[in-house]
């Protein structure tokens, strides 16, 4: 039975992280982690431990504006979210 593209999507990556990135990627503005969390269908408490490792790797960063904390990606997270994004599409 073929696996379609979510299924073989799955077997190279995790999902919720690397759509993590490419939603981020899709954003001209930075994201608040709830909505991150809402759009990868994650609990909040799990997207926070993603991005807190991203942040660690240097792919997100996050920016305290008063009370409000927002994510952005940093360059080299933009490349990995854009090369995510182009090996989704490649696959069948």
């Amino acid at each position: 039975m073929a696996k379609n593209s979510k299924e073989m999507f799955d077997v190279f990556f995790r999902s919720k992280p690397a759509n993590m990135l490419v939603e981020l990627r899709k954003q001209s503005k930075n994201k608040y982690g709830s909505v991150l969390a809402k759009e990868v269908d994650c609990t909040y408490s799990h997207a926070v431990k993603i991005l807190q490792e991203m942040e660690k790797a240097r792919l997100v960063n996050f920016e305290k504006n008063g009370r409000i904390k927002t994510i952005a990606l940093t360059e080299n997270g933009h490349k990995i979210a854009e090369y995510i994004e182009k090996i989704k599409e490649m696959l069948p």
